[in-house]
């Protein structure tokens, strides 16, 4: 193999795991990626069609992979493989109980694929590696997958919500966005009791239904909630 093709095989490898982890991808996002031209980009993605990858291209969006179809296995390298047990025990410590057993669950399956030298220094690491904070036995909500769940599929939710102050509302709230702080998730929701945005910390809503009916998107960005609703707080 000549020296000059080993950076364009590497760039399609890339390619098909990028087409695979996203919905949709778009040529220029590609380019400046992998620092190439929109030429070469197109290039690559006939090369790919010409190989086999049903590639379909969605005019003015951008490209996909045909709904599915799977690709093989994807290899880790060993910094790779590292990067996954830290994440896997900082999943662990997490206080929400959904997101731990979906998350552990996610990553036993991710793990099953490592090669087999790579499983046994997998284990070692597993056993060297703690991070204080929440016990694992002290979860204290168990909805962040159902709010996920609701984010993207644009459901109303009706939330119980006992604040700090122990105030009890129901609230139907148009879920916009999830962030972490001192270890509680927080959920960003339009609601439509105060007719505005608000956070609510998950382990405070005691119960939750997601709702059949669904809600149009909200024109605003995670910068913009933050630039309105909290940096001048």
């Amino acid at each position: 193999m000549e020296e000059k093709e080993k950076p364009r095989i590497s760039r399609l490898t890339a390619i098909l795991t990028q087409l695979q982890s996203k919905r949709i991808i778009t040529a220029k996002h590609l380019a400046e990626k992998h620092n190439v031209s929109l030429r070469t980009i197109y290039r690559d993605i006939r090369t790919l069609e010409k190989s086999g990858v049903p590639i379909v291209t969605e005019e003015g969006k951008g490209y996909s992979i045909m709904e599915g179809y799977h690709l093989p296995p994807v290899v880790f390298t060993e910094d790779e493989a590292n990067a996954l047990i830290t994440l896997e025990q900082l999943a662990i410590k997490n206080k929400d109980l959904s997101f731990v057993e979906n998350a552990s669950s996610a990553i036993e399956k991710i793990k099953a694929i490592l090669r087999y030298s790579q499983k046994g220094n997998a284990d070692l690491l597993s056993d060297r590696i703690y991070f204080s904070g929440n016990n694992n036995q002290e979860k204290t909500s168990n909805n962040l997958m159902q709010i996920q769940s609701a984010i993207t599929q644009y459901n109303v939710l009706t939330i119980d919500y006992h604040s700090s102050e122990n105030n009890h509302t129901v609230r139907d709230i148009e879920p916009f966005a999830l962030y972490s702080i001192h270890g509680n998730f927080l959920l960003i929701g339009f609601c439509r009791l105060r007719n505005d945005f608000r956070h609510f910390r998950i382990d405070f809503i005691k119960n939750i239904i997601s709702k059949a009916d669904t809600f149009r998107p909200h024109n605003m960005t995670i910068k913009a909630y933050f630039e309105k609703y909290v940096k001048n707080q």
